[in-house]
């Protein structure tokens, strides 16, 4: 008796390689863990000229591939189409007539059954195929950020910002209606989009994030890139992502004058891709160091005095949160970065909210002893409820559990 595989059809906004960066990290784990039990046949968009020399790595995952190119300025102008057509611009944004026409030919072929979707914006090509169990992973509400968005920008961009959160809301809502079982990172998250949706709550499911604990081990820390006894304070992310970008300007000029205060050697360091002009503009040649792309962000992470997420907009589990705390690191984070977290405030992190409030608690996790005691409680939790594995299992188990006959076509 054959115990080949089933086929699997696998929708990704961003290539899920490397997993370098938030989202990343959640669909390469996603995408592993798929490759043990599917034959996976993904399509997705490579954003960034770096990400194309990484296709062919895929292909120890995957069993079939097709990647578009998507320039993000070409892109926004593509979405403004969105403008005439009443739909919300993040729909043509993502929008390619040859995904499309792969992803029909690919569930024809191989008579592929199962789907899952990674981001809400990918669910528009699922219109027109005949599947059995589809299973999307919005992970947060995008809808919810744009509105959040809104609230701090003027006219007209408040304007389009709420045009966007609310199309892209009923969007979300429709799609989650079509499909089997919809997904969110954190349990806030999934009752976010339950009180618009409230009659879906049989079908929405917490698939958590994880941390890889043994890739981010405190014994895997490299050589300090940093000067011997110079305390840092590190921020790590994506520095070209909106809400990145405003927590390390306004930690920058906020915090870090009332840190230096207290330890005036102190350096902050901003670590992460492709740096924003107004990140790039904080570094001073001393104290405020800005690195953009590094091969390896575990000695930046690991030989710091503490890791900060100071972000104002965040949504879901921060993945560099979680890597912190894995590398068994002191973290000072905002309520919003710690939403969702399994973690006991004050024991395994900080909370902190005004810049008085992070440059308190960075003084009182400082001291080596204490950064010790926390960095252990932070790396212990994580090994006790951030295991991919453990997570990803709901995937499965969702799309196995009562495979009933074959559905309707989706439509718009």
């Amino acid at each position: 008796m054959s115990m080949e595989k089933p086929p699997l059809l696998y929708l990704t906004h961003r290539i899920p390689y490397p997993p370098n960066k938030g989202d990343k990290v959640r669909s390469f784990h996603i995408l592993r863990f798929l490759a043990r039990h599917y034959q996976v046949h993904l399509a997705t968009f490579v954003d960034h000229p770096d990400d194309w020399q990484h296709v062919a790595a895929l292909d120890q995952w995957c069993v079939a591939v097709h990647t578009a190119g998507l320039d993000p300025v070409r892109g926004r102008v593509r979405s403004l189409r969105g403008l005439l057509s009443g739909e919300a611009l993040t729909l043509p944004y993502y929008r390619d007539p040859g995904v499309s026409q792969w992803v029909r030919e690919q569930c024809a072929t191989h008579a592929i059954e199962r789907a899952v979707v990674f981001s809400g914006a990918m669910a528009q090509y699922l219109d027109g195929l005949s599947l059995r169990r589809v299973f999307l992973d919005f992970c947060d509400v995008d809808s919810a950020k744009w509105t959040q968005y809104a609230a701090s920008r003027r006219w007209p961009m408040s304007w389009l910002y709420q045009r966007e959160g609310r199309l892209l809301g009923r969007f979300e809502r429709r799609r989650a209606e079509q499909v089997d079982v919809s997904s969110f990172v954190t349990r806030a998250e999934a009752d976010l989009f339950l009180r618009e949706a409230p009659t879906l709550a049989a079908r929405v499911q917490v698939v958590e994030n994880g941390v890889d604990s043994t890739y981010f081990s405190p014994d895997n820390g490299g050589v300090s890139p940093y000067g011997p006894d110079v305390p840092v304070i590190v921020f790590a992310g994506a520095m070209d992502y909106w809400p990145n970008v405003d927590a390390a300007c306004w930690f920058a000029r906020e915090v870090m004058p009332k840190v230096w205060s207290q330890r005036p050697r102190t350096r902050f360091y901003i670590v992460g891709m492709n740096p924003a002009p107004a990140v790039n503009a904080l570094a001073d040649g001393d104290r405020v160091v800005v690195t953009g792309t590094v091969p390896d962000v575990r000695p930046y992470v690991h030989h710091a005095s503490v890791v900060v997420a100071p972000l104002r907009v965040a949504r879901g589990i921060q993945n560099k949160v979680l890597e912190a705390m894995s590398m068994a690191r002191p973290v000072v984070v905002s309520s919003a970065a710690a939403t969702g977290l399994r973690a006991s405030p004050g024991v395994t992190h900080r909370v902190a909210e005004t810049a008085d409030d992070y440059a308190d608690a960075i003084q009182q996790c400082s001291p080596p002893a204490v950064a010790e005691t926390m960095g252990a409680a932070a790396r212990a939790v994580v090994l006790e409820h951030y295991a991919w594995d453990a997570h990803l299992a709901a995937i499965p188990r969702a799309l196995e559990n009562g495979m009933a006959p074959k559905r309707v076509e989706m439509c718009a």
